[in-house]
């Protein structure tokens, strides 16, 4: 059975080929390396060098082992090191889930983040609708998810790191589109707004009461508060679903703003007046009670950061 140090001492001594020299180098003295040489070079069955008052030199049974004995011991230490790293969360695996809108802002900004801050960390990235997400978080196949909530099963916990207003979609040319943003990326148009009430005769793409519930909630909620009862021409549950039907003069929607960041062209963005609280559409992060996967830890440590770059870069809303 090869041994550890006695291995560090050989190759040592091999590089050196001098005792003393390969002594200072590991810190000891000159008997205990001797003694070590002799044990592995007894473990072997085979003498690993030949030294005089004059000289050392690797025997051919040493000269095989030397590179063979540099692997081992880089393979130890790189062990030791990784798996260090994993116990401090610098590096293993993290499966997220994430909703398709999620993927429009937040997400790429925190795979930004935790890339830079631990390049080690693997991050295995599945997009599902929330509900599939809280069946993948009770049954242990996520470490975390960034859902819309309610989070409300039993050995689950979550918190809200995003929230954000709901904006009005329409296809260029309509008449409530004076002075809104195009789908070009820019951000709407400061002081520009039309009031949801307007609304109340126009054609409306909407999204799907079933696959979509938490925005056809929230809409029809926003409706209701309002008043008003427009007409829902097209019912689907994608965002980008939603904007490609606007685009072909289908009807306007109601979007969270993260929807600009798909650049459709053809497309105007407007902010909306009478919607309270102002900034209905949440992001929730949600995992399991007693995942232990350390890296999980160190990936939540840096989602509060990421809240406050969000609320620095679009202002803090109502009730943050």
């Amino acid at each position: 059975m090869l041994d550890f140090n006695q291995l560090r001492c050989f190759v040592a001594v091999a590089e050196e080929l001098h005792f003393t020299r390969a002594a200072e180098r590991l810190n000891m003295t000159q008997p205990p390396l001797s003694r070590q040489i002799k044990l592995l070079e007894h473990a072997i069955g085979a003498p690993l060098l030949l030294r005089n008052n004059r000289s050392v030199r690797l025997t051919p049974a040493g000269r095989k082992l030397l590179p063979e004995a540099r692997t081992i011991l880089r393979l130890v230490e790189n062990a030791s090191i990784s798996t260090r790293r994993v116990s401090h969360g610098e590096a293993g695996s993290v499966s997220i889930g994430f909703t398709a809108a999620a993927g429009y802002e937040f997400l790429p900004r925190a795979i930004a983040k935790w890339q830079v801050r631990f390049p080690a960390v693997e991050l295995q990235l599945r997009e599902m609708v929330s509900s599939a997400q809280l069946d993948a978080l009770g049954a242990g196949q996520l470490d975390f998810g960034l859902l819309r909530p309610p989070v409300t099963r039993e050995g689950l916990r979550s918190r809200r790191v995003e929230a954000e207003p709901l904006v009005l979609a329409l296809p260029e040319g309509h008449r409530l589109a004076q002075g809104g943003a195009r789908g070009s990326g820019q951000g709407l148009a400061q002081g520009e707004s039309v009031p949801l009430a307007a609304l109340d005769s126009e054609s409306v793409v909407m999204f799907a009461p079933d696959e979509a519930r938490y925005f056809y909630d929230l809409v029809a909620h926003a409706f209701s508060r309002a008043g008003i009862n427009p007409h829902f021409s097209q019912y689907v549950s994608q965002v980008h679903s939603v904007l490609a039907l606007v685009r072909a003069g289908l009807g306007v929607a109601v979007v969270p703003q993260a929807a600009m960041n798909l650049r459709y062209e053809g497309i105007v963005f407007c902010s909306l007046s009478g919607i309270r609280p102002a900034q209905p559409v949440e992001l929730h992060l949600a995992w399991k009670v007693g995942n232990d996967n350390p890296a999980l830890a160190a990936l939540l440590e840096e989602i509060a950061p990421l809240r406050r770059e969000a609320k620095d870069e679009r202002g803090a809303g109502p009730g943050d």
